[in-house]
């Protein structure tokens, strides 16, 4: 069973009464910004065993009288189709995702705001389809000389261009699909229009990570930096906080970077800034929910490991830096972080080696691993995933749950009439497949009811999977590596 070392329960009740705490000292109107993921945020959860995905989400159904959701996003990620890593899809559909799944739990969303827009075409075209969905959209420009030149930025040249946005509730919520969107900006410049509509609204920020409580090297907070490599984020310790209160507390660079350029947009709108640190601007109650500080250490010790087999996979793909393997890598060295620390590396290479072909390991128990390799009949992917379902359901290797009879026709299908070179199955048709053999064979159907068991558990490819394969992973929760190399020395991957 997997250990727990987060007490999901008492952050939810905590980070509700913070925010309210926050509304209040505001005079009941509060821009909270949302750092990270709002409703899938499963890099927590990786690294905090115990917190849900969705935590948050419960956490404003709290508070879903009071607030409403704001959609930020940067119009040149439109431009150049910007996807989000742990889903696959671009943001402006990320946008149409996030709206669905706020509508389904009844929290109001109020508009969506298209940021740094210059015109881009693609920009255009996607508030047209917004506003055919009867989404209100507006419009937030580049501010020459952001975030430096105060003076014109608390200005009508500045804030004073973008769109003001109609909000009716007290605490707006400003989320975005991914980081970079602008969603501080976005805070600063409504704080500068309700002020000059008589009302003194409040801004806070509410950002799960670094961990503003927890040691600097602390490995919940490396993980972040590991997380973020890309981003060039590096935790630090709030100099602002420290001065002020002679309290260490971690914050990271580019709040400690923008704070003095904050508190004096704050003294230019209100006549001054009430925090006196980039920490006091927070509302993040996780650090004070850990009921394990050992198994967030592990959980997050192993997450920076899957975060640098990914980066270098990134790289193969010319979609990531080395400069970002080389600060993971750095991380994992001062950490004494080595690949012996995920057995399902060394188990999925010593399968390939063994057979002479792709293969991937999965750890379905401590210290217990199955296996899949490439055959005739299917991928590594689906052959381990096959072997981890019988041996969960406690089923023998030696038993054939899907009949030739079933898997033939499907490798005919694919090849014959589909235009496929390769008949082997991969993940999802096994499934398939085996749902069918289901129907008249009890051990089948006992196989597949094992599939919720698979969230959370661990696997490691010795080559890049393809996204179909590596989609069907992450759907059942299951946390995916691959050794950064390619089946084939083909140039084209699917």
């Amino acid at each position: 069973m997997k250990k727990i070392g987060f007490d999901n329960e008492k952050y939810v009740k905590l980070q509700s009464e913070k925010i309210r705490e926050r509304i209040d000292q505001f005079g009941g109107k509060l821009y909270l910004e949302f750092g990270g993921k709002l409703f899938d945020d499963f890099h927590a959860s990786r690294v905090l065993p115990g917190f849900a995905p969705d935590s948050k989400v419960k956490m404003l159904l709290q508070l879903k009288d009071q607030a409403e959701i704001v959609i930020v996003i940067n119009a040149a990620d439109i431009e150049k189709n910007k996807i989000r890593g742990d889903l696959g899809i671009t943001y402006d559909l990320d946008v149409l995702r996030l709206i669905d799944a706020f509508r389904s739990i009844d929290l109001y969303v109020g508009s969506v705001v298209m940021t740094r827009y210059q015109g881009q075409p693609a920009a255009d075209a996607f508030c047209n389809r917004l506003k055919a969905l009867g989404i209100r959209v507006y419009h937030h420009y580049t501010i020459e000389g952001y975030p430096s030149d105060i003076d014109k930025i608390v200005s009508e040249e500045g804030f004073g261009k973008n769109d003001f946005i109609e909000t009716e509730r007290s605490l707006v919520v400003i989320t975005a699909p991914g980081p970079g969107s602008g969603k501080m900006a976005t805070c600063l410049s409504q704080l500068y229009h309700e002020h000059k509509r008589g009302v003194n609204a409040g801004y806070a920020k509410f950002e799960t990570f670094p961990i503003w409580n927890l040691p600097l090297k602390h490995p919940v907070n490396l993980a972040y930096e590991a997380a973020t490599a890309d981003l060039n984020d590096v935790n630090m310790i709030d100099p602002f906080h420290l001065e002020a209160y002679g309290e260490t507390t971690v914050n990271y660079n580019r709040d400690v970077e923008i704070f003095p350029v904050l508190s004096a947009i704050f003294d230019q709108i209100y006549g001054e800034c009430r925090y006196k640190s980039p920490t006091d601007m927070g509302v993040n109650m996780a650090g004070k929910a850990i009921s394990d500080d050992a198994v967030c250490c592990e959980a997050s010790r192993q997450e920076i490991l899957r975060r640098y087999y990914s980066e270098l996979c990134s790289v193969k793909k010319g979609l990531g830096k080395t400069d970002s393997v080389n600060k993971i890598k750095l991380i994992m060295k001062q950490s004494g972080i080595t690949a012996d620390e995920r057995p399902v590396i060394g188990a999925a290479l010593k399968k390939a080696e063994e057979t002479g072909a792709p293969a991937v390991a999965i750890e379905i128990g401590e210290n217990k691993l199955v296996t899949g390799k490439t055959s005739t009949l299917m991928g590594p992917c689906a052959s381990a995933m096959l072997n981890a379902l019988k041996e969960l359901a406690g089923i023998s290797s030696e038993i054939h749950l899907i009949p030739p009879t079933v898997i033939e026709p499907v490798q005919e299908l694919k090849v014959k009439y589909m235009g496929n070179h390769n008949p082997r199955l991969h993940v999802d048709e096994v499934l398939i497949a085996l749902s069918v053999s289901a129907a008249t064979n009890p051990l089948a159907q006992l196989a597949l009811q094992q599939i919720p068991k698979l969230n959370g558990m661990e696997a490691h490819a010795t080559v890049i999977l393809t996204s179909r394969d590596e989609s069907l992973f992450r759907k059942f929760g299951m946390n995916i590596t691959c050794e950064p190399q390619y089946q084939t020395k083909k140039l084209y991957h699917k």
